[in-house]
Formats: C-alpha cells, sequence, structure tokens
C-alpha cells in the first residue's frame, strides 16, 4: 500500500456509489487527515457566505462565485479568471456545476499542503482518477489545450519517453515523476518549438518566431512592456536574428526571475548612488551564492529589457520593474488610469507647508523641552556669568550671578572673562548645575523656555522643511539617492535659514538666563522678553547673527548628512524594506548631534559672548574677528571650545528626540494628499494574505507553462469528470 493511500484514499468520481458518498468520504478523508484551526473554519466560511448563491435552499458557488472567492485581489490581466475556472473544475467533485461548502472546505484545505500548486495540476490531468497519468492522459489533457495555430509538440520525441515509464505494458506517470515532467516541460517545449521554426536548420530565427515562442510558453510571466519588445532581442549580435543560445538565455532569466529579483534589490541597495551595472549585477550574483548563476548573455538580457536597448548604462531598481512584474504599466498609463493630471496649486503648496510647519514645530517644542535644563547650564558656562562685589571691610566676596557663595581660596579658581581679577568660575558643568538647583530650585532650571518654545516651531519648522525641500530637489527620482556634496549644501541652506528665527531667540533667551542672580544681587527687578525685545530694537536682536550662520550653517550641514547616512549604512534602514525602530531612529539622531554639536562649539561660544550684555569690568566685543582675537589672546585656544560637552550633551538628545518626534509625526500623520512615492511592487514584496491563494495562482502558472492559452479550451472538457482523486508515488 502506498503512503498516499494511509493518508487520503483514493476516490473515483465515477464509481457507481454516487457522488453523494463520494463527496462524504473524501471530505472526512481530508479533514481526518488535516486538522483545520477554528478561525480558519470561519474565514472560509465568511468567504463561502459572501459568494454563494441560493439554490433549492442551499447555498452553492457558482464558476463565477468560485473564481472571486479564490482568485488574488488585483490585476487578473496574465492569469484571467478562464483559468481559475480550472480550479473550479477540479472543485466540483459532484459534476454539478456547483460548489457545495463541504466541497469549498475540502478544496481550500487540500491548498494548505506544501505541494498544492503541483497536486492540482496532477489532478487535471488525471482524468480517470487513477492515480496514475498514462500516455494517452497526458497527450489527450494536453492537446485538447493547444489551439489549431498553437506550436506543435511531439509526444513520442525521447525526452517524454524518458519520463514515463512502463506498467503492465502501458506506459504511466506517478505523482513524483509527473511534478518533475512539468518542472522540465518548458525547456522541451522550448526546443522543440526552437526546432520546429527554424526550417533551414542554421541555428537562427526571426525575431517574430522568437515572440510567437515566448507568448505560447511564458506569456503569463512578462509583463506587456517586455512582450512588444521581445524582437529586440536580436540586436544583441548582428544579423538581425536570435540564435538557440539567446533563447535558452532568455529563457533561463524567466525561470530564475525570483533570484535575478533578490540579487537587483541587494545590489542596489548597496551601491552608492542606487544604480548599478551588468558588472556590479554580476559580481553581487557571484558573492552571493555558492556557484555562478548567470551568464555574461543573460546578464547583458536582463539589462538590455531593463534598460530598453542602452545595457551600458547604470540602472535604479525602478528600471528593472517592467522585467520583473508581469502586471507593470509605464507610469503614465497607471496615471491617466488612477485620475487624470490635476495641477498643483498655490493654496495646495501652501497647506503642505503648513503642515509641515505644524510638525516641525511640534517636534522641535518636544525636544527643545527635554534638553532645556543642560542648555541653561551651557549658556552659564560660556557666557562668563559671574560679578564681583566687596564688603564694607574690603572684603572679596566671589559671588556668581546663579549660585551666590562665598570661596575661601582665590588661587585654585579660574574665570570665563579671565581678565577680571578675582572673578570665580563654576567647577564644571555639573558644579553650575548643583548650584542652580540649590539656588532657584528646578524652576530655574527652565528659566526663559516660554520664549524659548514661541520661537523653537518655526525655527525648527523652516531647518527641517528647507532640509527636505532642497533633498527633494536634488535627489534622483529613480534610486531615491542624493549626492554627498548636495546632502552638506541642504543642510547648510536649512541651517542659513533658520538663524532669521534664531538669533532673535536666542539673544532673549541668553539674556533672560543670565538676569536671575543679578537681579537677586543688584536689588533690580527682572526684566521681561517684551521688556528685553524693545531695548534691544530690530537690529539688536540680530546683533551675533554672523557667530550664529558660522555656527548653524556647518552644524545643519554636518548633523544632517551624519544623520542620512546613520539610517542607512548603519541601521540598514530601506534595506529588504526596513523600517527603523524608535530606538534606532532615536541613536541615530542623537549620534548625528556628537560632531556636529562639538566642532561648531568655537561659533557657539564666540555667538555667547557676543550676545551677553556686558558688565562692567568685562570685556567687551566689538564684533566676530574681535571676540575670536581676544577669547584666543586672552584665555587661550581651548576657552573657544569651553562648554563643549555640555553643547553636546545639549544638542545631540535634543535633536535626537526632535527629529524622532519628527520622523513618528510624519509616519503616523502624513500629509494626506502628498504624492506617493513610486515602488517596485512583485510577487516578493505584494503577496496575498492567504497561502492558500498564492498556491492556487502558482498551480495555475504550472499549467500555463504548458501553453500560454492552457484553460480558455477547457470546454472540451466539460463532459468529463474530474476529481481530487489522490495520485500514487511509486516506488
Amino acid at each position: 500500500m502506498s503512503p498516499w493511500t494511509r493518508i487520503l484514499p483514493t476516490v473515483h468520481c465515477d464509481s457507481p456509489d454516487g457522488s453523494s458518498s463520494i463527496t462524504k468520504s473524501a471530505l472526512q478523508s481530508v479533514r481526518t487527515a488535516v486538522a483545520v484551526p477554528e478561525s480558519e473554519l470561519k474565514r472560509w466560511r465568511r468567504t463561502f457566505e459572501a459568494n454563494a448563491k441560493v439554490i433549492n435552499g442551499e447555498k452553492f458557488l457558482d464558476a463565477d462565485g468560485f473564481i472571486d472567492a479564490i482568485a488574488p485581489a488585483g490585476d487578473l490581466s496574465k492569469i484571467g479568471r478562464a483559468q481559475f475556472g480550472i480550479l473550479f473544475r477540479i472543485a466540483d467533485t459532484s459534476r454539478r456545476g456547483l460548489i457545495s461548502w463541504d466541497d469549498f472546505t475540502v478544496f481550500e484545505t487540500l491548498l494548505k499542503r506544501p505541494d498544492a500548486d503541483y497536486w492540482m495540476a496532477f489532478q487535471y490531468f488525471d482524468v480517470d482518477h487513477s492515480g496514475y497519468i498514462d500516455y494517452n492522459e497526458f497527450k489527450t489533457v494536453f492537446s485538447a489545450n493547444l489551439g489549431p495555430d498553437a506550436i506543435p509538440f511531439d509526444f513520442d520525441c525521447d525526452w517524454i519517453k524518458l519520463y514515463l515509464g512502463k506498467k503492465n505494458g502501458s506506459h504511466v506517470l506517478g505523482y513524483n515523476e509527473f511534478t518533475q515532467l512539468m518542472k522540465g516541460l518548458q525547456g522541451e517545449r522550448l526546443r522543440q518549438a526552437f526546432k520546429y521554426l527554424d526550417t533551414d536548420q542554421d541555428g537562427f530565427i526571426r525575431p517574430e518566431e522568437f515572440k510567437r515562442i515566448i507568448l505560447e510558453i511564458a506569456g503569463h510571466k512578462l509583463s506587456d512592456s517586455v512582450i512588444d519588445r521581445l524582437p529586440t532581442l536580436c540586436t544583441l549580435s548582428p544579423g538581425q536574428r536570435i540564435s538557440y543560445s539567446e533563447v535558452v538565455a532568455f529563457h533561463n532569466v524567466i525561470r530564475e526571475m525570483d533570484m535575478v529579483e533578490r540579487i537587483i534589490r541587494e545590489a542596489t541597495a548597496k551601491s552608492k548612488d542606487g544604480r548599478i551595472d551588468q558588472a556590479d549585477f554580476l559580481n553581487h550574483a557571484a558573492s552571493s551564492s555558492r556557484y555562478s548563476l548567470f551568464t555574461p548573455m543573460e546578464a547583458s538580457i536582463v539589462f538590455h529589457f531593463a534598460s530598453r536597448g542602452l545595457a551600458s548604462q547604470r540602472l535604479a531598481l525602478i528600471d528593472f520593474g517592467q522585467l520583473l512584474d508581469p502586471r507593470w504599466r509605464p507610469p503614465h498609463e497607471e496615471l491617466f488610469d488612477a485620475k487624470p493630471a490635476v495641477k498643483v496649486s498655490f493654496l495646495q503648496n501652501f497647506l503642505h507647508s503648513s503642515y509641515n510647519f505644524v510638525q516641525g514645530g511640534v517636534a522641535g517644542a518636544f525636544g527643545a523641552t527635554i534638553v532645556y535644563p543642560i542648555d541653561m547650564v551651557k549658556v552659564i558656562i560660556q557666557g562668563g556669568d559671574t560679578q564681583l562685589q566687596s564688603d564694607r571691610q574690603g572684603s572679596l566676596f566671589f559671588i556668581h550671578l546663579r549660585c551666590p557663595s562665598r570661596c575661601s581660596s582665590v588661587d585654585r579658581m579660574q574665570n570665563q572673562r579671565s581678565t577680571v581679577v578675582g572673578q570665580l568660575l563654576y567647577k564644571n558643568s555639573i558644579d553650575c548645575a548643583k548650584k542652580i538647583f540649590r539656588n532657584e530650585g528646578f524652576l530655574g532650571f527652565y528659566r526663559g523656555l516660554g520664549p524659548q518654545l514661541v520661537g523653537v516651531a518655526p525655527e525648527k519648522a523652516i531647518k527641517l522643511t528647507v532640509n527636505d525641500l532642497v533633498r527633494s530637489r536634488a535627489m534622483d527620482p529613480e534610486t531615491g539617492r542624493i549626492a554627498v556634496g548636495w546632502e552638506l549644501v541642504a543642510g547648510g541652506l536649512a541651517g542659513g535659514s533658520q538663524v532669521v528665527f534664531t538669533n532673535p531667540l536666542e539673544i532673549v533667551k541668553i539674556r533672560l538666563q543670565v538676569q536671575g542672580e543679578a537681579a537677586k544681587v543688584e536689588g533690580a527687578v527682572p526684566k521681561g522678553a517684551i521688556h528685553i525685545i524693545r531695548q534691544l530694537g530690530i537690529l539688536g536682536l540680530y546683533k551675533g547673527s554672523t557667530a550664529c550662520l558660522l555656527r548653524d550653517i556647518p552644524f545643519s550641514a554636518i548633523y544632517f548628512t551624519a544623520y542620512s547616512h546613520l539610517k542607512k549604512d548603519v541601521f540598514q534602514e530601506g534595506y529588504n524594506d526596513k523600517r527603523l525602530s524608535f530606538l534606532e531612529t532615536l541613536a541615530a539622531a542623537g549620534i548625528a548631534g556628537m560632531p556636529a554639536a562639538y566642532l561648531t562649539t568655537p561659533a557657539d561660544v564666540v555667538k555667547t559672548r557676543l550676545q551677553v550684555e556686558a558688565r562692567k569690568g568685562q570685556t567687551n566685543y566689538s564684533g566676530l574677528r574681535d571676540a575670536f582675537v581676544k577669547i584666543y589672546r586672552e584665555e587661550g585656544f581651548r576657552a573657544l571650545f569651553k562648554g563643549g560637552p555640555a553643547r553636546v550633551i545639549r544638542s545631540s538628545p535634543q535633536f535626537g528626540f526632535t527629529l524622532l518626534a519628527y520622523e513618528t509625526l510624519k509616519d503616523v500623520l502624513p500629509y494626506p494628499w502628498a504624492d506617493k512615492p513610486i515602488k517596485v511592487e512583485t510577487a516578493l514584496t505584494s503577496r496575498p494574505d492567504e497561502m492558500s491563494k498564492v498556491r492556487a495562482r502558482n498551480a495555475l502558472k504550472i499549467l500555463l507553462d504548458v501553453h500560454g492559452d492552457f484553460g480558455h479550451r477547457a470546454a472540451a472538457f466539460a463532459g468529463k469528470p474530474l476529481s481530487l482523486s489522490n495520485p500514487r508515488l511509486s516506488s
């Protein structure tokens, strides 16, 4: 007894027991062998109920309803409804032209089998349900699905005889042998078709004859664009004719299309410019496999059809779409079918920009609030926020504006503005933070936060918007890549554009931050932001703007470039459609801020010194150059990097949380009317939800490899029974 009969005993639909007993027996056998989860049965029931019709008080699926229930959603231009009708005939065990709930359950359960695609193909050829396919069965079913104009097939060829064994004097084919025969049948069809059309036996055929062969055996695997250009294969070699080697090479490319796609996707993802040539393709194929997968001729064919004849150029992933996806259509056709092109109005652009501004503002406020205490410490350390006082006896007390305290040792104390004798410096950032908390409490860390939040929304919005805008203009629309030079330009322009908001914001913020303890020591009333703005005037608000530009332009250029490459090169964003997690996005944004913040510290120190209101006895600076020279001469080179660690500690997490919030907002709340990016969708990236639909489609592909019209002529078998009989395994 064969293994199959122990699992699924053979059932003959034309046996005298009747169709009812056949269906019940088959159903019981299948349900016993394969346990179906209840949730899956409920899903099948919903599908059945949604497509069934009531006939004589009972629900059934007719041919159209059955096809609607099992066909994958989407384009059916390559595998049409007529082909899916083949599966209807297999599932219709009672030969009533209707599928009952029990029939549908049996069919769906069988589709769960890992070899369901070959199993279904076997059922179609096993007309007498014997579990074997003899020579006559194979020839009859094959011939019935060939049109009168089809290229003939020699059933008495040696290749068929090698597969068909003998039993009791007749040629028979078991299930295992059948699967191997079907896998190699297309190659034999190709050989015979070429020989048939090569009438003068010189090893060449005409381009239109090559197209005829491919349409018969592989038309369902190619897009209309590639099919239209099949005759151009003759341009790969002189003579305007196509050799057998080229035909075989083209067939090999089609047969290994999944591997072709994987190599192309991986190679373009690793390429610096997102494009590859034939050498890149072959090199990646060699490095990613144990043995050589593709010949130079096969690589030439891949690039010939992807490049529309210009095979020497470097191609992006989108260029290969017409070769990889049988459903591919030219972009202008898809746009036309979807909706007419509408010119974007000024109002729409304004709304989109406003949307981005709001998202950038929310993200910037979020990041600024988190790191504002660190920024407070940085300003105090950099700005020389100290003052000297003496008591009635002339004793010197060293008093910090933020943290008034007396010190017993003058010798070990230094000063930011060291030309003022006796001025006390905070030991370090931690010491400064402790004294702020001791003197002003927790809220002291957030002095001046209000104006910061008011200004940070347009500041971050314009920075993020300008960077995205320049990158989108400089980006290759086909690869989505941008040159490093343009990345630096985009970041620099973003940094420069923000100064119009940054400079007034920071000068007001700094003066609010440094006046707290000064007011306590001097007995003055603290000034509000409005008073400071009126006092400075428009020009005063832009004091130190040159230094601000000197800081923000290189900062943004370094930051956005580093952030982009960390996401792509370190965390592999986009590789195999990978999306970064929250932690990965935060890490990339935070790490990118470290070099950007520290390397621009000198400009930040100078900007702060220019914007802090100098007190009596402190060094005054007349401008950018004067500040650089005096700081270097009076305090040394290291003074230019004072507060650098605090700046890194502040800027790195601020931009980390800002970019994390911005990326999250764009993902969660994208602009509703934004153009969708063009992607290459194939079977590797867009699969049906249910594996049963994948196997049903694959079963049809196996049959369509016999002939492109397979299924259209199925009416020839309308009166002959097919069933879910059990194939036998040959020992």
